[in-house]
């Protein structure tokens, strides 16, 4: 029987970039990444004025690739962040078109990937999807709950790379997903460290709240009478120093720079301030990697490090060294976003699973 083949549109923005790929059932066709200076992206007054540009990339993109956009069958959009959902992929309908729309939601520029793909599917009459929103949370109840009531710890992590990596693991290791036992490492801009337990994150760091490990540009968990202290200075305003935490802290704070191969060339010239920031990120990770083993009462099947960062041996190595006593470590550099989008929306297009509603 002739295999009915589809094609998929994925849009995936980031911080400074804007990721496009066209994939023809689960084999990519067309790809760019569009990168964006900080100088351009500090032209906008915020996230959501850089809608328009956004959406231009990708319009620019899909002409470029000379594939006609009446041959395409569905859009599937990176989400943004959301009220919480169970894994999964999700029709992109009217309230999520809102909820990405939101204040909340367009602290990330992630969020421009549903609402992109929204509009261009009710133009072409075609649906739009979204995939394993960060917001995925099937987190414990003791996992949440802290020592002040009315605080709560979120599920907000890199779910839709987490998750893929994870199946991925279990199909290479002849595994069943639903039945492993795993911690995965996204080492990003921001760092998120996830125990996943017979198909389902149980617990995670949230580092889109400023928990776990510094990163980049993040400043991770810190001592909370010192940021109080901070708060209370009268030097930032809550927007400047929460844009403070979140984008000009971690590494780029310690070193001038958020990129970790520039990090790397100094140490190997001696630099032994960079030398003790790396050693210092690489260390938190396996500390939090310690975390979700607890959370996984220390039976751990594999440990999955994966993300940009994990495209460097030697930053790789430090974390591997203190935490291969847990479990076997497994690598996979970079995010597989665009993949996991489009494999997600080819499961509903092909009836082999059915779209959730967001509510």
């Amino acid at each position: 029987m002739e295999e009915t083949l589809m094609k998929i549109l994925v849009i995936n923005p980031g911080s400074t970039s804007t990721k496009v790929g066209i994939f023809e059932n689960a084999n990519c066709i067309y790809a760019k990444t569009v990168r964006h200076p900080r100088c351009e992206i500090e032209r906008f007054p915020n996230i959501s004025a850089q809608k328009e540009m956004r959406r231009a990339v990708v319009e620019e993109v899909l002409q470029e690739s000379g594939i006609a956009r009446s041959s395409l069958q569905a859009i599937v959009g990176r989400c943004g962040i959301v009220k919480p959902v169970e894994s999964g992929t999700f029709f992109l309908n009217e309230r999520l078109y809102q909820d990405l729309n939101s204040e909340g939601a367009l602290r990330h520029a992630s969020a421009f990937g549903g609402i992109i793909a929204y509009e261009l599917s009710r133009e072409l009459g075609i649906p739009a999807y979204v995939v394993d929103p960060a917001t995925v949370d099937e987190m414990l109840p003791e996992a949440k709950l802290t020592g002040i009531k009315g605080v709560t710890r979120r599920s907000i992590f890199h779910a839709l790379n987490s998750k893929y990596v994870a199946k991925r693991y279990c199909r290479e290791n002849q595994k069943a997903y639903k039945e492993s036992r795993l911690i995965v490492a996204h080492l990003g801009g921001g760092i998120s460290v996830s125990a996943h337990l017979n198909g389902r994150t149980i617990d995670v760091n949230d580092a889109a709240a400023g928990d776990g490990p510094f990163g980049p540009e993040r400043a991770g968990s810190l001592p909370v009478t010192a940021v109080v202290e901070l708060c209370f200075s009268g030097l930032y305003t809550k927007e400047t120093f929460i844009a403070h935490l979140f984008s000009h802290s971690g590494m780029q704070m310690h070193l001038g720079s958020n990129d970790l191969r520039e990090a790397m060339q100094r140490i190997k010239e001696g630099d032994e301030q960079a030398k003790l920031v790396v050693e210092a990120m690489a260390y938190q990770v396996a500390k939090q990697i310690g975390a979700m083993a607890a959370a996984l009462s220390g039976e751990v099947d594999g440990i999955i490090l994966t993300g940009g960062l994990a495209y460097s041996d030697e930053f790789i190595g430090l974390i591997t060294q203190r935490v291969q006593k847990i479990g076997p470590v497994t690598v996979y550099p970079g995010e597989n976003e665009l993949q996991a989008m489009a494999e997600g929306a080819l499961e509903v297009l092909l009836k082999k699973e059915e779209a959730k509603e967001y509510a």
